[in-house]
């Protein structure tokens, strides 16, 4: 029998995402109504800018006054898609405690506060759901938080950021620099005015420090994450990869250790083979692959940002703390039993692809080889690329075979002291064998 009595859903934040919430919350009001068990009421909108017109959403319920909306004691849900650290932290410990389940899109909050605002909503038996926050329309954190609850998942390994592999992917498929493809994606809006969030792998690392914790039963914070960007990344990098059978992406890698006993989160780009699933993952779209032991190897795959498809998951959300309100049983909360330390990124074992200009001696490749040896590093193939006429030098591309990221990069720093070694072209790592 559904309940005639609404809940009451107040909405904090009304951009891209939140008026597309509205939105649907308005035209499927019915099928909503259906799937909860009772209707679902939009008791509240608080935005920055009051004067700015919102189709479809009734004025009277616009308000700047988020704070005062969350404390009212009749709202049963909150949906935040402000952003930020503050004022978000702040309205959400306060619905929490007035009453209210949680439903986020707040990455960073959650990247950065996750551990505290979960024992906040069990403090006061609510519940926050946040399957919006990494990798927009595509179910994931359900998934790693209840499917594969009973399993034990070893590997996450992504793409999670939309506007970092449309750059990626039209460096390779069009042979331009880096910066003409970031005008592009500015130009079609898949990158903001100002992109650093993105393009430096902010937003990943705290996606990868949320999938982290959630896939390890741990605390990762986004502090925890080894983070770099792809504003490095050039068109000679991308053809390189070419020449090997692969492509670049800017990947969010959480393994768990082969002991057990620890966990590592990083972000960074890196060539995977043309085989791989990830390979293939186009434009703007997100995919994470998942390794479990039980249940193998999974993909989800979809668009992974944009009002509507964020949306989607935020809606989802919705659905599941309402049904819970009804029940007067709050889901499933935070899991970090496991309490695992996170290794820092030397520890990582990797591969490297390093291109060097050398001068066009003999005995050149034999200090190379000595460098590595030294290192500790065993190389896997050695390629030379070509010599420039004229100017006494020539290039070298060695692929390493794995070691611990310190070694590699200890080795990289021993090359760059050879006299013979004229300049290291570019660094990248290699994953997805």
């Amino acid at each position: 029998m559904m309940r005639t009595r609404p809940l009451k859903v107040a909405l904090l934040g009304c951009g891209v995402v939140g008026s597309e919430v509205a939105r649907i919350m308005t035209t499927h009001a019915d099928d909503l109504a259906a799937r909860i068990g009772a209707p679902v009421e939009l008791a509240g909108v608080a935005v920055r800018r009051p004067s700015k017109v919102r189709e479809g959403i009734d004025p009277a319920l616009i308000t700047t006054d988020a704070t005062a909306l969350v404390k009212r004691g009749d709202i049963d849900v909150v949906i935040e898609v402000i952003g930020g650290i503050e004022p978000a932290r702040t309205l959400i410990r306060s619905a929490f405690e007035h009453g209210a389940g949680v439903v986020s899109a707040n990455k960073a909050l959650l990247a950065e506060d996750g551990a505290a605002l979960h024992a906040e909503a069990e403090k006061h038996g609510r519940d926050l759901y946040y399957e919006a926050a990494v990798a927009g329309a595509i179910p994931l954190v359900r998934p790693l938080r209840e499917s594969l609850a009973g399993d034990k998942v070893n590997r996450v390994l992504g793409i999670v950021n939309g506007t970092t592999n449309f750059i990626l992917d039209k460096m390779d498929t069009s042979g331009a620099g880096y910066s003409e493809a970031l005008d592009e994606a500015t130009a079609l809006g898949y990158a903001e005015a100002d992109p650093t969030a993105d393009v430096e792998g902010f937003d990943a690392a705290a996606k990868a420090a949320i999938l982290a914790g959630i896939a390890f039963h741990t605390r990762v914070k986004i502090g925890d994450v080894h983070r770099e960007g792809i504003t490095e990344v050039t068109a000679a990098d991308i053809a390189s990869a070419r020449r090997m059978g692969c492509t670049v992406k800017l990947l969010a890698i959480c393994e768990r250790a082969a002991d057990g006993r620890s966990v590592t989160a990083r972000v960074h780009p890196a060539m995977i083979p043309l085989s791989h699933p990830l390979a293939s993952v186009r434009e703007a779209y997100n995919a994470v692959f998942v390794e479990a032991e039980a249940a193998g190897q999974l993909m989800f795959y979809g668009p992974g940002a944009g009002g509507a498809p964020t949306a989607s998951a935020v809606l989802g959300d919705l659905v599941a703390v309402c049904r819970n309100k009804l029940n007067e049983a709050p889901g499933p909360g935070e899991s970090a039993y496991t309490r695992l330390p996170v290794s820092p990124m030397g520890d990582v074992v990797t591969r490297y692809h390093i291109s060097l200009d050398v001068a066009d001696k003999p005995g050149v490749l034999a200090q190379v080889a000595t460098v590595f040896a030294e290192q500790g590093v065993s190389i896997d193939t050695v390629r030379q690329k070509g010599r420039q006429e004229g100017g006494g030098e020539a290039s070298l591309v060695v692929v390493t075979h794995r070691a611990p990221d310190a070694a590699l990069s200890g080795t990289v720093e021993a090359l760059r002291k050879l006299d013979t070694v004229r300049g290291v072209a570019s660094i990248m790592r290699v994953e997805g064998e």
